[in-house]
């Protein structure tokens, strides 16, 4: 006996309902709503990443708002255009202070301006940053203590442009930088204190900011794979819906194809005329099942897939027993098991219609099982005393059923039927409380 080990997973409804707002309609068409709401909501997400700290900007407006953002933080500025602009330095020493002062700024500006554009890992921010790092300490040794304020843009482009791992380092290295520079400039520890606590305050703070960013970064693209996947899933599922439907159908119509150019070849026209009508009406209800699993509403119930198989299993000579019972509720059988177990009987007895060769006699029950946890379980099982599977493996939809049994928690088991003869199929599925 091959055996699939039972799988628990949640059903179909339980994962689709991860992925769309309260109140939406259950069943096989919820799943499809499902992966749609789920990819427009990322499609929604990657469009408005722009506006987000750390998504590329998508426009100048964007731009503009972030440069804004960037340049409050520009009154530190104050003090080195205060030295400037005063009578404490020479014509040559003013000259090199405009020209260190327009070339930091244009380092930090276009640092914002080219991560901002071509995302955070852009290569050029080591460069500028170098630059940033060499200006920072030449104008605060070379013009005097309002310059040291470079040191906080530096901090903060440093935490910034620096891998996670190595960024709180790096603004650990440029706060001490600034101290020993501040110490070489005379400055008491009183001082150097109050210069040096907003500058690695600053640094650490973008550091906590970029691994928000990477945070919102894995969360949008994580969205995006997950609304993938959905998309997956409702291929899968309509795939399935496909197979089972229109491979029972066309099965039956084949059959009955053959029974009217029999008929016709040996002048029963009566007869094969009425095969052809039950081709009609084959098709028709093919056509409509088609549509309904295609809307997402149609449910396979039991009685209806009984009364089908009987249909379909008289047109190639196999007779059906099943009990009467087996159309009656059952206590603890819940929809989704319920409709689980008629997509088996369905894909059985297509099987047995296409594969069974001299089968004659089809047996269908429905009975009760407890596994080794003490868990209980509703039994589908359908035999027939046909040749047998043979050495084929299994096919598309014993597949097909399989991963169906599963996403309720059940499992399918085939073997040959009594005596080694024939094929038997066995649809687990579990079974909740009775209701006293």
């Amino acid at each position: 006996m091959s055996t699939t080990p039972l799988d628990r997973r949640p059903d179909e409804s339980e994962a689709a309902d991860q992925g769309r707002s309260t109140g939406s309609p259950s069943g096989a068409g919820s799943s499809s709503g499902a992966a749609e709401r789920a990819l427009a909501a990322a499609d929604g997400e990657l469009q408005f990443k722009g506006a987000v700290p750390g998504g590329p900007v998508d426009n100048r407006r964007q731009l503009l708002v972030k440069l804004c953002w960037m340049l409050l933080w520009a009154f530190y500025l104050v003090y080195p255009i205060k030295d400037l602009t005063g009578s404490h330095h020479g014509p040559a020493a003013k000259a090199f202070g405009w020209a260190a002062l327009a070339g930091f700024l244009g380092c930090y500006v276009t640092l914002v301006l080219f991560r901002s554009m071509r995302g955070i890992r852009w290569r050029g921010s080591y460069p500028l940053v170098a630059v940033m790092a060499v200006l920072a300490p030449a104008t605060s040794l070379g013009l005097g203590t309002d310059w040291l304020v470079m040191f906080n843009y530096l901090a903060v482009a440093v935490g910034a442009v620096l891998v996670p791992r190595l960024a709180l380092a790096g603004v650990a290295t440029v706060t001490g930088a600034m101290a020993v520079t501040a110490l070489s400039l005379s400055q008491d520890l009183g001082t150097i204190g109050e210069l040096a606590l907003p500058a690695f305050l600053g640094g650490a703070a973008m550091i906590g900011m970029q691994r928000l960013v990477g945070v919102m970064r894995e969360l949008r693209d994580a969205r995006e794979t997950v609304a993938h996947l959905a998309a997956a899933e409702e291929r899968l599922r309509l795939a399935r819906d496909m197979h089972d439907l229109l491979g029972h159908s066309l099965s039956l119509i084949t059959l009955k194809s053959e029974l009217a150019g029999r008929f016709m070849e040996a002048g029963q026209q009566e007869a094969a005329r009425a095969q052809v009508t039950d081709i009609e009406q084959v098709a028709r209800e093919s056509l409509t099942d088609v549509r309904a699993a295609i809307t997402g509403y149609r449910r396979p119930t039991l009685p209806v897939e009984l009364s089908a198989a009987r249909r379909a299993l008289s047109t190639v000579g196999v007779t059906l027993e099943a009990p009467a019972a087996l159309a009656e509720d059952r206590p603890g059988l819940g929809a989704a098991e319920a409709e689980t177990l008629a997509w088996a009987l369905r894909e059985a007895v297509t099987n047995i219609v296409r594969h069974a060769q001299g089968a004659t006699l089809c047996t269908i029950g429905l009975d009760e099982t407890w596994d080794g946890e003490g868990g209980r379980y509703a039994v589908l099982e359908i035999t027939d005393n046909g040749a047998g599977p043979g050495k084929s493996g299994p096919g598309n939809g014993l597949s097909g059923l399989d991963e169906r049994l599963a996403l309720v928690g059940g499992r399918l088991e085939t073997s040959p039927g009594q005596h080694g003869k024939g094929f038997r199929i066995r649809a687990l599925v579990p079974l909740g409380a009775r209701v006293a």
